[in-house]
């Protein structure tokens, strides 16, 4: 690894606080998936689409939504069906009780909470739901976007409520066709719109409802835990512990926490369970007695969440679970597998165990893909209809061509390299092999790369769009960031330990895959890099750490490696501050592609990060513009961005957050990591970041020793998720 000496430049900048310039759901910095979900969290209205009565076929973006939007729908069938009373709880007591009984109020009310406090039961998974592929339509695929008379009610309550009139439009597809109703009738509702605060929401209720307005209003209880709820699951948490969410309540001046979580839970805005713990050393009592029949409670968390995510992880746990307890079709004989084993060198454990297993864990690096290749080559000349999917167009570029070349000598070519796709396009149809008659995927094999990126509801969809007897592989690297979205899927399964877990003995290549091994263990390694395949570049502050970042991206790596600017990728913390994503996007645009911005703020040849959904971002570079909208080419193919969209969904690209860049890989990259960045950093994020480089890494380093600590001491921050408490009742427990 070699140092490069500090250059002086006449353009430093003073340093400015990496958090703050945005407002909540933006956050400026990535220790929790709460930055790059906020980065797209405001992508989430995909309504204002163009018109598509002309069109002939959807895009991935539309065709995605109507995938989600079908999902939704067997969620509310699935809601339908728990209609009975809640059995359990009879034990609690306390503020457990007193949820329960607010719940049980309202059973017999329109919107029955029937899941309210349920112990997990048994395996109870009636047949699935299919889940339809969407198929392309002459209409638009997205629901209408508000009515502009609509629109402009809403301005005129904002206006006089103080508040900004640009968020008319936002606040009328959050509320709907009575947005001015309600928003009259409960100011606090402004807090569903994206990036508003408690505070700010305060300001305009004080406006509109003038002496009527006070803290213990049970309306501002309802808005303001909604809140906390969605803040928690930009964070990665599928719910909260009820004393973490109520002394959450407190610190937001909330009088009663307690009465307005039972007030959000009989208006049916969030849910509440209670979850048994069984965990080693746990006591075996609630309160140190045992019940009248002489039998010891069980202990329990009580824990609140919005129903959406909910829903998503408890159809999750039921689809892991029919993969887990099925027998796997049998395709191809006990010799034909062990002799597609025998031939396939590290890969041969893999095989087998996919052979016997509906439900299979493969752990490793980037040079471990070589084995869930072999795999995907093994299951085509077994027959099967087997498909890998990736969470980025880069992710399935990379692994179509290791799939297409030769693991350990063995030549192999054929139908195995042209079935990759994307997640999403899986999910949407726009890739994969389609439905089957009865709406699951058409595939006897699913093998899913970059596992750790899976979010609750995109795990969900993927499950539950498998067919009985299908066998579903999820690989990837445990020490990168977990996903943008909320839960922890692939590390709850590791620890779970309810199906094969195989990790890979592929040790990464070279110096970078010496230094990265090191990070996921702990420790900070000084390498040898006689190619300077590593390079540390120090300075001193904000504007020294611009200057460097376009010096070694513009001139330093193309001489030095020859990799050219649009082949290496800028990583930094966060996107505000002075050396954010923002800053080093607008001095790298200056260097590499200067012009005024003519298509609001983009020009023709600008690399770009489009989230076509929330948590999705995807590389492009922009072609050009007219009136329908922002013209780009992602991944070959062309995309239109409608104008009304291109703000909330297009950024510049050449320089990213660690959660953006996660899932792709570059010849070489540009780790950025000036001083108001080292409170953001975590061994995870190094991780990923670091990772990110195939060839050649230069770290522009101004954090002095908080590097080596993160890397020592800060461990992902935790998630409260629900998936392995749901699934212990599920799947038999392994002797």
């Amino acid at each position: 690894m070699s140092t490069e000496p500090p250059e002086t430049t006449e353009d430093a900048e003073p340093e400015t606080p990496a958090t703050g310039d945005e407002p909540v759901g933006a956050a400026e910095t990535e220790g929790t998936a709460s930055a790059d979900t906020a980065d797209t969290a405001d992508t989430a209205d995909t309504a204002d689409t163009a018109d598509g009565a002309e069109a002939k076929k959807l895009s991935e973006a539309e065709a995605e939504l109507a995938a989600q939007r079908l999902e939704r729908e067997r969620i509310e069938r699935r809601k339908a069906e728990k209609q009975g009373p809640v059995a359990a709880g009879a034990k609690l007591s306390g503020k457990a009780a007193d949820l329960l009984a607010a719940v049980r109020a309202v059973e017999s009310g329109a919107k029955p909470a029937a899941t309210v406090f349920s112990e997990p039961e048994p395996p109870r998974r009636p047949a699935p739901e299919p889940v339809r592929r969407p198929e392309p339509v002459a209409e638009p695929a997205a629901p209408a976007g508000p009515a502009p008379e609509s629109v402009e009610a809403v301005r005129g309550v904002l206006a006089e409520g103080g508040a900004p009139e640009a968020l008319a439009p936002q606040v009328a597809a959050a509320l709907g066709e009575t947005a001015e109703q309600a928003l009259r009738e409960d100011p606090w509702q402004l807090l569903r719109v994206a990036g508003v605060r408690p505070e700010q929401a305060d300001g305009f209720a004080r406006a509109l409802l003038g002496a009527e307005c006070a803290p213990d209003d049970e309306r501002r209880g309802r808005a303001v835990t909604g809140w906390l709820l969605e803040q928690a699951a930009l964070a990665g948490h599928t719910a909260l512990e009820l004393p973490a969410l109520t002394a959450a309540l407190a610190r937001q001046g909330v009088p009663d926490p307690d009465a307005a979580v039972q007030d959000t839970l009989a208006e049916g805005d969030a849910l509440a369970f209670q979850d048994a713990l069984d965990e080693p050393g746990a006591p075996a009592v609630t309160n140190g007695e045992a019940d009248e029949d002489g039998e010891a409670e069980r202990p329990v968390r009580v824990l609140v969440g919005l129903e959406r995510y909910a829903l998503a992880e408890e159809s999750l746990a039921d689809g892991l679970a029919r993969l887990i307890n099925s027998v796997p079709k049998q395709d191809g004989s006990a010799e034909d597998w062990e002799g597609a084993a025998s031939g396939a060198g590290s890969a041969a454990e893999l095989i087998r165990a996919v052979a016997a297993h509906g439900l299979v864990l493969h752990t490793g690096g980037e040079a471990s893909l070589a084995e869930p290749a072999a795999l995907l080559r093994a299951a085509d000349s077994l027959g099967l209809r087997a498909w890998a999917a990736a969470h980025t167009p880069v992710g399935r570029d990379r692994f179509a061509a290791l799939a297409r070349g030769a693991v350990e000598g063995e030549a192999a070519e054929g139908e195995a390299a042209r079935t990759v796709a994307t997640v999403a396009g899986l999910l949407s149809g726009a890739e994969g092999p389609g439905r089957d008659a009865d709406g699951a995927l058409d595939l006897d094999l699913l093998i899913v790369l970059d596992a750790p990126l899976l979010d609750v509801e995109t795990a969900a969809l993927v499950t539950e769009s498998l067919p009985d007897g299908a066998r579903l592989v999820l690989a990837g690297d445990p020490g990168v960031l977990w996903s943008a979205g909320p839960g922890r899927v692939f590390a709850d399964l590791l620890a779970a330990r309810v199906c094969p877990q195989l990790a890979s003995r592929r040790p990464d290549p070279g110096p970078l895959g010496e230094l990265v091994s090191g990070i996921g263990i702990g420790e900070l390694n000084q390498v040898e890099a006689p190619g300077k395949e590593v390079v540390i570049v120090p300075v001193r502050d904000a504007g020294e750490a611009v200057h460097r970042t376009v010096q070694l991206v513009a001139d330093s790596v193309p001489r030095a490696f020859g990799v050219p600017p649009e082949e290496t990728q800028v990583i930094t913390p966060g996107h505000g501050g002075a050396a954010g994503t923002r800053a080093l996007n607008a001095a790298l645009k200056a260097r590499l592609n200067p012009g005024p911005g003519r298509f609001g703020g983009f020009d023709p040849g600008d690399r770009v990060a489009y989230s076509p959904a929330p948590g999705r971002t995807v590389p492009g570079r922009v072609v050009g513009a007219d009136a329908e909208g922002l013209r780009l080419t992602c991944a070959g193919e062309d995309v239109l961005v409608p104008k009304e969209r291109v703000e909330q969904s297009v950024r510049h690209g050449w320089a990213l957050t660690a959660h953006q860049a996660a899932g792709g890989r570059w010849p070489a990259a540009v780790v950025v990591l000036p001083g108001d960045a080292a409170q953001a950093l975590s061994r995870p994020w190094v991780y990923t970041a670091f990772s990110r480089a195939d060839r050649h890494l230069s770290v522009v380093h101004g954090v002095g020793q908080a590097l080596p600590r993160a890397v020592a001491e800060i461990p992902a921050k935790p998630r409260t998720t629900r998936l392995p408490a749901l699934l212990r009742p599920q799947v038999p427990t392994p002797a």
